[in-house]
């Protein structure tokens, strides 16, 4: 698998939590223990809270250099 070429997230602006815990397989804990600890940003609107595209795009591509991080430091 390529991860050099990040796949592109559907074409929609904002989703809900059980959304991007189905986009991203993570369980809605974790989705908003990622969210309170500031690594995946959301919108809140009234009283629902909305994870923009973009987020989960960035979101992804951190959790793919912490990855490469920590195979080059078991290589070492």
């Amino acid at each position: 698998m390529d991860t050099a070429t990040p796949t592109p997230v559907p074409a929609k602006h904002l989703y809900r939590v059980t959304e991007a815990m189905r986009l991203l397989s993570l369980s809605r804990s974790v989705i908003y223990e990622e969210m309170r600890g500031g690594r995946l940003q959301f919108v809140k609107r009234g009283r629902s809270r909305l994870i923009p595209a973009v987020a989960i795009d960035s979101y992804v591509h951190l959790l793919i250099t912490e990855t490469e991080g920590d195979l080059y430091d078991q290589a070492a």
